[in-house]
């Protein structure tokens, strides 16, 4: 179901009123038909209280998969409040993959409390995930999959899948092993429900495999399923072996979770959910709004440095904000496009040179073109000819190294190993603001007083 027909006002007002009146009847009632994924954004919209409520009245009728759709501060709010036999439940209801995610924020002794009431098998694959780093493939991948020797036919195989009790939830692919149980191939499902019975896998199967090492970055191993195009992947341990896979669907989220964190960055948020407290936010918030403030008293000093200037001509006043917000937005737009491209690797060294280049060009034709109508209008508004070539020159200055640094800061912070997301704006910001400031005071003090 979609949030529109469901998540409306009065359904969560009929959800809320029967939690009020203790009626577990009526809210299973009214939840059940959910889907796991909509119950969770309905746990998200109620208050701390009510979310620990509404867990406790569903009890063991709470589907396992609305733990691992739940946003990360929720989750970690409510998995604390339940008991390690119901969370336990849970880890061996679902893939390893979501129960690695369910675990991996807690501390150890709970996940110890948890993994105790949890069979050898499940602990076992839970526990080995769980000592990858984070971040990594290892935590990603899922250890339910199915694998199977060149020299089996299609009937076998088949049969095989068909009396196995642990088959992956979603799969595309078999990975074809040596004894070793290293990956030499892989069988597409189409290609397996169109081949024979009799056909060795070794026939069909595809030597082609784009092996994940367990310990590579989730960011890297998105990269890969981008670049080539990929449903599912083998993972690998250091000694080659095959230690789980990868589907397209976890990678999904990797890449979902990447663009929200660059978004965030860009603003200077950091990992923040709607669902975090006041004074968490607060002081999320805080430090790059400290950054900013102290940014801006240095823009502030270049403007006192021509005070005297500003007096002698009032209009010197109106006109800065123009020359200020037009580099910011050119920058921005400049360092939004290279952030974006050094993520998904279109701007590397070996086409740096051309990018730059083209940009500042950008930033220039821009500025040529904001000076003539900006520069008629100054002139015009204020009758005075050389106000406008000074705003117009300063215009197009300012726009040139907007379009200069809003791709250099970026390309720096990254060879630097910095993420070009999190601090390329500040920098860009006193950049713009400090030159704009100084060119355009500097001209009218030279042009309009000189």
């Amino acid at each position: 179901m979609s949030e529109e027909f469901t998540l409306t006002p009065s359904y969560v007002r009929a959800v809320l009123d029967g939690l009020e009146a203790g009626d577990g009847e009526e809210v299973r009632r009214l939840i059940t038909p959910l889907h796991a994924a909509d119950i969770a954004d309905l746990i998200g919209l109620l208050r701390p209280l009510e979310r620990r409520a509404l867990v406790d009245m569903l009890g063991d009728d709470l589907d396992p998969e609305v733990l691992s759709e739940l946003d990360e501060g929720i989750r970690d709010e409510l998995l604390p409040h339940l008991e390690p036999s119901v969370v336990a439940r849970a880890i061996e209801a679902l893939n390893s993959d979501d129960a690695v995610y369910l675990l991996q924020d807690l501390e150890a002794d709970q996940q110890q409390a948890i993994l105790e009431h949890v069979s050898d098998a499940d602990r076992a694959a839970v526990e080995l995930a769980l000592q990858y780093p984070e971040y990594s493939a290892g935590r990603l991948m899922q250890r339910e999959m199915i694998t199977a020797p060149p020299f089996w036919t299609v009937g076998r195989l088949i049969d095989h899948m068909r009396a196995a009790r642990d088959l992956p939830e979603t799969f595309f692919e078999v990975f074809i092993i040596d004894p070793s149980f290293q990956p030499v191939g892989k069988v597409p499902l189409s290609r397996l429900m169109r081949s024979a019975r009799t056909v060795p896998l070794d026939e069909i199967m595809d030597q082609d495999l784009t092996l994940i090492p367990a310990t590579m970055e989730q960011e890297e191993a998105a990269y890969l399923f981008d670049q080539y195009h990929l449903i599912s992947a083998p993972v690998v341990d250091d000694a080659g072996r095959l230690v789980g896979m990868i589907t397209v669907d976890d990678i999904v989220g990797v890449i979902q979770e990447e663009n929200e964190e660059d978004i965030f960055a860009l603003a200077g948020v950091g990992d923040e959910e709607l669902s975090d407290s006041v004074l968490t936010t607060t002081r999320r918030r805080f430090s790059w709004l400290f950054v900013n403030l102290l940014t801006a008293i240095f823009a502030s000093m270049v403007i006192g440095f021509f005070s005297g200037t500003i007096e002698e001509i009032v209009a010197l006043a109106v006109l800065m904000p123009i020359v200020a917000s037009m580099g910011g937005n050119a920058g921005t737009q400049t360092l939004t496009v290279a952030v974006r491209a050094l993520a998904t690797r279109d701007l590397t060294a070996a086409n740096a040179a051309r990018i730059v280049y083209r940009e500042t060009v950008v930033g220039g034709l821009n500025g040529m073109l904001f000076a003539i109508m900006m520069g008629g209008v100054a002139a015009v508004w204020f009758s005075n000819p050389p106000l406008g070539v000074v705003i117009g020159a300063a215009m197009i200055v300012n726009l040139l190294i907007a379009g200069c640094t809003g791709i250099l800061i970026p390309l720096t912070l990254d060879r630097l190993g910095q993420d070009p997301a999190i601090s390329s704006a500040v920098f860009l910001t006193t950049v713009t603001d400090v030159v704009g400031f100084f060119v355009f005071l500097g001209l009218a003090s030279l042009v309009l007083l000189g």
